[in-house]
């Protein structure tokens, strides 16, 4: 397939690394409760490796797809993926009001020690 494809590696190893840190953390993922759980973080963890993969800042993009989910449309929902995102999406991110609102105590903070 990688003959074909100039995109895809000729090898995983890209990927195993991505992967490592939930390999890593496999006692933690013992504790999920149900085998749904696991599944979930197992989708969770894949995506977080997709975004550093692809480059992103998995707390941005989590961030934003988290407030933009409610009002896209479901049939566009690839649009969401890192990869899309990343095209789409990443230019002008959702933001958070907790965000602004930390951001804002640090540069006060940094102000006054300043």
């Amino acid at each position: 397939m990688f003959l074909d494809d100039p995109d895809v590696p000729p090898d995983t190893n890209r990927i195993e690394n991505k992967l490592r840190p939930a390999k890593l953390g496999q006692r933690n993922w013992l504790f999920a409760w149900t085998e749904l759980g696991a599944e979930n973080i197992g989708i969770v963890n894949g995506l977080l490796a997709t975004c550093r993969m692809q480059g992103v800042d998995p707390r941005i993009w989590l961030t934003d797809v988290l407030l933009r989910i409610d009002t896209h449309p479901a049939s566009r929902v690839d649009e969401l993926t890192p990869r899309r995102w990343k095209t789409l999406f990443a230019d002008d991110p959702l933001t958070s009001d907790v965000a602004a609102a930390t951001a804002g105590r640090l540069h006060a903070a940094a102000k006054g020690a300043a």
